[in-house]
């Protein structure tokens, strides 16, 4: 593992993408798309100048401004050209539904919305832009795009040769916030997390640091995670292009049968994505198709055995990771020497962590991190514009998680433990062993209120065969108290979010209507 200068993350996020040209050449290819046109460091920063001074001439200095396009070039030259001139972004999820981004918009006093008429066309949203663009301005990209003159596209070449001193009057320090991102709300309601420019460059940075010896300068990174996730963000984008490699982007992660012929065409060698996706690319790719893959970067949900056996015909090495949207968002990374099942890694360098008991578990405790990569805060539902720091810089992951050697392994959400008879019981402990039973279907665990025992579990799979007493039998071969055992079994088709998880909201509320109907 290399040395980590915290130092050399204190910059923005425009210095940084400068920098990377610098260093690795301004003819060095950063990003390239679905449209298969890829373009150059040199090319990627005059795009920013040019797009960021028009968005800038229509929004005021400081503004957050709204988001909505897909995994596209586009979506970069936004990013960066928006913090080129002192604006920063909250990107929305248009996964999410009116009621969610309405409510984002309102969180963040959005009164700006970035976004394209051929992607809200494809992706049938006109009524969602129109309900959200009510007291607000929608720019079109297309339109911007129009009204470039011969004469911009002259000032932005020439700027791009003294960008640093264009970037400059923004006047935008380390510690300003560079994005909003909303969480997925897969437990709840969404929440707005700031991020600063200081926390996703020392993340790009720190993830460089960790896996140094692991990814080249000539590594493609293929990213269909979306931007507004801060996976897809920071690992997918940020990481590649911050540290001179190459990103693919991809507008949908659903795309099963697209994305293999991508990865081969682009002949990318590391592809991020959650355990749902990667076995849906597995699956569909032809013999050849994923063959340039050296590593798979996963995140999000555990990795699935059956996962690993089928990109392992192809001898891809899948390394499993961790994080938090507040933490820009990578905590830890496995890597090809230290990649034990269930682990997801290391520490990344400059972070640190403490475990707090929780009562009733016995093993590990409740992860609590501090470091440069951690969020300036959340969006104050109750101060509007105000922002709610981390006491002390320390945030609370939610997480129950066991170190053991160095390396971490997730026991569980704090949230997702129930508590059956006085007992706390892990329900990602029982999806493992659900998951070892049935390896071809997917299952999520859920604990609903029983007047009884408090809680009572219940499995809702996709297997539709699934018995219960085949379950009990199995359960007890692999040493698991009966009480471990799901009370009931539903199936159905199980509820995903954008960002790849699990919908454990709509999980627990589906399970509730089924088991009512039943």
């Amino acid at each position: 593992m290399a040395d980590f200068d915290i130092a050399r993350t204190r910059k923005s996020l425009f210095s940084a993408l400068l920098d990377a040209r610098d260093t690795f050449g301004r003819d060095k290819i950063a990003l390239e798309d679905l449209e298969r046109q890829p373009i150059s460091f040199g090319r990627l920063v005059l795009a920013a100048l040019l797009l960021g001074r028009k968005l800038a001439a229509l929004t005021k200095e400081r503004e957050r401004v709204a988001v909505l396009l897909p995994n596209v070039q586009g979506i970069a030259v936004t990013l960066f050209g928006l913090n080129a001139f002192g604006r920063v972004p909250a990107f929305l999820n248009f996964t999410a539904g009116l009621k969610n981004l309405k409510a984002a918009c309102e969180l963040a006093q959005i009164e700006t919305i970035v976004t394209s008429h051929r992607f809200v066309e494809q992706g049938k949203l006109d009524d969602i832009v129109a309900a959200l663009g009510e007291g607000r301005r929608i720019v079109w990209l297309e339109e911007v795009r129009a009204s470039i003159t011969s004469l911009d596209k002259i000032r932005a070449l020439v700027e791009s040769w003294f960008a640093r001193r264009v970037h400059a009057p923004a006047g935008v320090q380390p510690d300003d916030p560079a994005v909003v991102l909303f969480t997925s709300g897969s437990e709840g309601k969404p929440k707005g997390v700031v991020l600063s420019n200081a926390n996703l460059v020392a993340n790009a940075y720190q993830v460089k640091a960790h896996a140094g010896g692991v990814l080249t300068p000539d590594d493609v990174f293929f990213n269909p995670l979306p931007i507004f996730h801060s996976f897809g963000l920071t690992a997918g984008l940020l990481t590649a292009v911050l540290n001179g490699m190459k990103s693919v982007l991809y507008p949908s992660p659903l795309h099963y049968r697209q994305i293999p012929k991508l990865i081969a065409g682009t002949r990318a060698t590391i592809v991020l994505a959650t355990d749902t996706f990667l076995q849906g690319y597995a699956r569909a790719a032809d013999e050849n198709d994923l063959k340039s893959v050296r590593y798979v970067i996963a995140g999000a949900e555990r990795v699935k055995e059956e996962t690993r056996k089928l990109w392992g015909r192809y001898g891809t090495v899948i390394l499993e990771g961790y994080g938090a949207t507040e933490c820009a968002p990578v905590l830890a990374v496995s890597l090809p020497d230290k990649n034990r099942v269930g682990s997801v890694g290391a520490f990344l360098p400059g972070i640190e962590w403490r475990l707090e008991p929780v009562e009733g578990i016995h093993e590990g405790g409740r992860l609590h991190v501090r470091g440069p990569n951690v969020m300036k805060g959340y969006l104050s539902p109750e101060r509007p514009g105000g922002i709610e720091t981390p006491t002390e810089g320390w945030h609370d992951t939610g997480d129950i998680v066991a170190v053991d050697d160095g390396l971490i392994t997730i026991l569980g959400r704090a949230k997702r433990f129930a508590k059956v008879g006085g007992e706390m019981i892990s329900l990602a402990a029982i999806e493992a062993m659900v998951q070892g039973l049935w390896p071809d279907a997917n299952h999520v665990v859920v604990a609903l209120p029983d007047p009884r025992k408090g809680e009572q579990i219940v499995l809702v799979t996709e297997k539709p065969d699934a018995d219960r007493d085949v379950l009990l039998a199995h359960a007890r071969e692999q040493g698991f108290p009966e009480l471990w055992v799901p009370k009931a079994i539903l199936v159905s088709p199980l509820p995903v979010l954008g960002s790849g998880k699990v919908d454990y909201a709509a999980a627990v509320e589906m399970a509730r209507r089924l088991q009512a109907m039943l």
